[in-house]
C-alpha cells in the first residue's frame, strides 16, 4: 500500500470508530499511531513523532486560553448571571407578542458573550426559562426548542470554545476569530428573535397562547443592579481584546478574576460552589485539551500520508470552482452533524480542507465562521443533537420526548441555515470588524 492508501484507510477507520462510540481523542490517537507506523515502518519512530506533536501542542501559548475561559464560564454560571440576564431581557421585551421568547434569546446572547459554552447555556436556561415560558402559556415543545436553538449562540458569539479550537487547528489569531464572530452572532440572535415573534403571531398552535400581563417591569435601579455587572464583565473581556489591552489568554485570566469577584460580591459563591466550579473546569479543560493534542497527532499523520495534498491535487485537476468546493464542504459538515459532535467534525474535516483551500487564497477567518455556523446546525439535528440531549437530561420529565425537542428546534435550525447563507454570500459580515 502507498502512503496515500494508508492515510485513507486510517481516516476511514477513525470515522468508523467514532461512529461506533469510541472516545474521539482515543480514536484519533490510535489511528494516527497506526497510520504513521504503517507509513514509516517503525513503531518507535511513530511514537516519537506523535510525542513531538503532543509536546508542540502543549507548549503553544494559546493552549492556556482553554482553561481560563472555561473557568470564567463556570464562575459566571454559578454566580446567577444567567438569571439576571433573563430578568433584564424579559423586562425589555415583555410588551411584544412573544416577548418572553425574545427575552430568552436575548438572555442567551448575553450569557454567550461571557461564557462561550453552549452546553452550559442549554442546561441553565432549561431550568430558568422553560418553566417560566410554560407558566405564561407557551407549549413545552416550543419552549424547549427555543432554548435548544438559542443556546448554540455560545459557540459563535465570542468567547467561544469552538473558535478557540479552530484557531489552534489553523494557527489563526483567536482574537481575530472572536471579533469576526460578533456580527454573525448578532445576526443569528436577531433571526431567532424574529422567528419567535412570527411563530407566536402566526402559529399559535405550535407556540401556545402566551400571556405576558403578569411579567413584572423592573425599575431602573433594579435593571442597573442586574445589568451593570454583566455589562462590565463583557466590556472587561471583549473590550480588552478588541482594544488591544489584553491577549486572549490574558483576557481569559482577567475575566475569570472578574467573574470570581462578581460572584463573591453577589454572595452567590460559597466553598461548595467554588469546588464544583474547579472540578467542572478541570473535567472540561482536560477533555478539550486532550482533543486538541489528538487533533495535532491526526494532522501530522495526514501530512505524512499525503492525503490532504492528494485531495488538493484532485480538486485542482477536476477544475472545480471554489464556490462548488465550499458548498460541498458545508453540506458534508451538516450531514456529519447528524452523527458526530461539533469538535469531532472540526478535527476530522478542517485538516483535510486546509491544503485544498491553499491555492484559492481563501480568508481562513471567514472560513472559520462559516464552518462554525454549519457545525452548530448539527447541535440541533437528529439523531445526535448534543444540545437537545443536554436539555432532555436536565428537564427530567418523562412526558417530554426527544422528538418533541427536535421538532421545537427545527425552525431555529432553519434560521441558522439562513445565517449561514448570509455569511457565505457576504463575507464582509465576518471580516468587517477585523
Amino acid at each position: 500500500m502507498t502512503s496515500f492508501d494508508i492515510g485513507l484507510v486510517s481516516l476511514a477507520a477513525m470515522v468508523v470508530l467514532v461512529i461506533g462510540g469510541l472516545y474521539v481523542p482515543i480514536a484519533l490517537m490510535a489511528c494516527s499511531f497506526a497510520g504513521v507506523w504503517a507509513i514509516k515502518g517503525s513503531s518507535l519512530l511513530a511514537s516519537k513523532m506523535l510525542g513531538l506533536a503532543a509536546y508542540n501542542t502543549i507548549s503553544s501559548y494559546y493552549f492556556g486560553v482553554v482553561p481560563l475561559f472555561v473557568l470564567m464560564g463556570f464562575l459566571v454560571a454559578e454566580s446567577g448571571i444567567g438569571r439576571d440576564a433573563y430578568d433584564v431581557a424579559n423586562s425589555a421585551f415583555r410588551r411584544l407578542k412573544g416577548g418572553l421568547a425574545v427575552g430568552t434569546v436575548g438572555a442567551n446572547a448575553i450569557f454567550a458573550a461571557i461564557t462561550g459554552i453552549s452546553i452550559a447555556s442549554a442546561a441553565i436556561f432549561t431550568k430558568i426559562a422553560v418553566p417560566e415560558m410554560v407558566r405564561h402559556g407557551y407549549t413545552s415543545r416550543f419552549a424547549l426548542g427555543l432554548v435548544a436553538g438559542s443556546s448554540v449562540l455560545g459557540m459563535l458569539i465570542p468567547p467561544s470554545l469552538l473558535l478557540i479550537l479552530y484557531g489552534v487547528l489553523t494557527e489563526q489569531s483567536i482574537g481575530d476569530l472572536f471579533i469576526a464572530g460578533v456580527i454573525p452572532g448578532l445576526i443569528l440572535a436577531v433571526l431567532f428573535a424574529l422567528c419567535a415573534i412570527a411563530m407566536a403571531r402566526f402559529m399559535p398552535g405550535f407556540t401556545g397562547e402566551p400571556h405576558t400581563a403578569d411579567i413584572p417591569a423592573l425599575g431602573l435601579s433594579e435593571i442597573l443592579f442586574k445589568a451593570l455587572p454583566i455589562a462590565l464583565l463583557i466590556l472587561l473581556v471583549l473590550g480588552g481584546i478588541y482594544g488591544g489591552l489584553f491577549t486572549p489568554v490574558e483576557a481569559g485570566a482577567i475575566g475569570a478574576i472578574g467573574a470570581l469577584v462578581l460572584g463573591l460580591a453577589k454572595r452567590t459563591l460559597d466553598w461548595a460552589s467554588l469546588w464544583r466550579v474547579l472540578v467542572e473546569t478541570g473535567l472540561v479543560t482536560a477533555s478539550v485539551c486532550f482533543l486538541i493534542i489528538a487533533a495535532q497527532m491526526y494532522s501530522r499523520m495526514l501530512a505524512f500520508s499525503g492525503v490532504p495534498a492528494g485531495f488538493g491535487n484532485y480538486v485542482v485537476d477536476a477544475d472545480l470552482s471554489i464556490t462548488m468546493i465550499l458548498l460541498a464542504y458545508l453540506a458534508v459538515i451538516i450531514v456529519m452533524g447528524m452523527i458526530l459532535d461539533s469538535s469531532s467534525i472540526l478535527l476530522i474535516l478542517v485538516p483535510l480542507m486546509l491544503p485544498v483551500l491553499a491555492p484559492y487564497d481563501v480568508d481562513l477567518i471567514w472560513f472559520g465562521i462559516v464552518t462554525i455556523i454549519a457545525v452548530e446546525i448539527g447541535l440541533l439535528t437528529p439523531p445526535f443533537g448534543i444540545s437537545v440531549y443536554v436539555i432532555k437530561s436536565v428537564i427530567e420529565d418523562p412526558d417530554v420526548k426527544l422528538g418533541d425537542i427536535f421538532l421545537g428546534a427545527a425552525p431555529f435550525a432553519a434560521m441558522m441555515l439562513i445565517a449561514l447563507a448570509l455569511v457565505f454570500i457576504f463575507p464582509q459580515l465576518a471580516t468587517a470588524l477585523i
